[in-house]
């Protein structure tokens, strides 16, 4: 980060800024190294220094990560630490805050967890589909562990507890060593053969991941996976988990734990059954009383055949009585509608006779009619004809007038029309005659 050369920083100040340099320069990272001056505080928290043959750091991991570990670190352990380098800045001390401890050499151990992990995964032997139910109540239980374990005596005493009359049989095998995986899926393979029991319990107590290995082993895995009997696993302690916790059937946190898994508590089985006996009598109690309700019910509406018989005349004669009257009513009312139907059918047919009478009386009154409008007529045409008459160009040369016309036609009525030598025509009552102008006179004449 930049800094002003020239500014006087106090001791604070510059182990914050160093502080602030190494954690956002150094991520979180694995180191490998032997412990030396290990102290555990009252408060839990531990503080040590991690060092190699030429150099060493400060160390500390606080409780709520120490909690977790399997294995309590002492000096000369050589181990491998997941820390953040920090700074601490009361003492301007360099230090590793540990998020995770194990002891050296187990890096190869989870990279080969890991990969098998993956690969089985993969396969879909981890699937929930794949993995049954166990048996409410099974008649022998199957046990694959070490005769000498701890564990063994944990399952028995709390199946013994739990379910005493249940036979246990155990399939001896070493759970931790050289070639303990092949024995043990060895031991499964005979049970699930056998299919002498209804479930299968794999168990061990706990222990470093080395004395856990085994149950790591690909063999146990697909032994597991191919047993014919659900299997249990129970192996270590809540905080451990193996590959053959995720191939099996169910994953119990420990042996006790797969133990309480497979049978029922005797106890609380004796109480859920004395609920159910106390439910089934109430059941069977309410059931008596709705009998002998429906019983009372039934006898009540109990009758004798002679009077159903006669109850059912009666209902029959009524019955009949209904059709009757509704026939009636029925046949009542088509009358009524017919008799309905026809009046409005006369009412709709013509008097003949009327339309007769009206029909000669407008005949007589059109004959008159026209009549009048004859006479009407030929009195107005006389009257034209006689008007017309005197109007008649004809009548007026009967009585001695003519009518000159001129070459074209034209009428003529004044001298002035007219020129010397021009012919007209006279048109007398009777014929015709040409004539030639020689001489004419009037107003204005020459």
């Amino acid at each position: 980060m930049g800094m002003d050369k020239n500014r006087v920083l106090s001791v604070r100040e510059l182990n914050l800024a160093a502080k602030q340099i190494i954690e956002s320069g150094l991520p979180l990272l694995w180191v490998r190294g032997e412990i030396s001056n290990f102290v555990s505080a009252a408060s839990g928290h531990w503080y040590f220094s991690l060092k190699d043959e030429v150099a060493q750091v400060r160390c500390v991991m606080f409780r709520h990560k120490s909690q977790y570990l399997d294995f309590k670190p002492a000096n000369g352990m050589q181990v491998e630490v997941l820390a953040l380098a920090s700074l601490y800045e009361a003492r301007g001390d360099f230090q590793l805050n540990l998020e995770k401890m194990r002891p050296a050499g187990l890096g190869a151990l989870f990279e080969a967890f890991e990969r098998l992990k993956s690969k089985l995964e993969a396969e879909g032997l981890f699937d929930a589909d794949r993995k049954r139910d166990l048996p409410m109540l099974p008649r022998q239980i199957g046990i694959v562990t070490s005769p000498q374990a701890a564990a063994l005596r944990d399952v028995l005493r709390t199946l013994a507890n739990r379910m005493p009359n249940v036979p246990v049989l155990l399939y001896p095998t070493p759970v931790q060593g050289e070639g303990a995986a092949q024995k043990i899926a060895q031991a499964i393979k005979t049970a699930s053969q056998r299919a002498e029991c209804d479930v299968l319990i794999v168990c061990r107590g706990g222990g470093s991941i080395e004395d856990l290995w085994a149950f790591n082993e690909e063999a146990v895995a697909r032994a597991i996976a191919a047993s014919h009997i659900p299997v249990v696993s129970g192996v270590g302690h809540e905080t451990d988990f193996t590959i053959a916790d995720f191939v099996a059937d169910l994953r119990a946190a420990t042996p006790t734990a797969a133990a309480q898994a497979v049978v029922p508590d005797r106890q609380e089985l004796r109480q859920r059954l004395e609920q159910f006996r106390r439910q089934l009598l109430r059941a069977a109690a309410r059931r008596f009383e709705q009998g002998m309700q429906q019983v009372d019910f039934l006898q009540r509406r109990l009758v004798h055949p002679a009077q159903r018989i006669r109850q059912q005349s009666e209902r029959l004669a009524a019955l009949q009585q209904r059709m009757r009257l509704a026939h009636a009513y029925v046949v009542q009312h088509q009358q009524g509608r017919w008799n309905g139907l026809w009046q409005r059918l006369r009412g709709q047919l013509p008097d003949v006779a009327r339309l007769q009478e009206q029909q000669t009386n407008h005949a007589r009154r059109l004959t008159a009619a026209m009549g009048r409008t004859l006479d009407r007529y030929d009195a107005r045409l006389s009257a034209l004809q006689q008007h017309l008459q005197l109007l008649d160009p004809q009548q007026v040369l009967a009585r001695g007038y003519s009518v000159v016309r001129d070459a074209q036609g034209n009428i003529v009525q004044s001298s002035e029309d007219i020129a010397l030598g021009e012919k007209l025509d006279i048109i007398f009552e009777q014929g015709a005659a040409r004539v030639v102008v020689q001489e004419k006179s009037g107003p204005q004449a020459d």
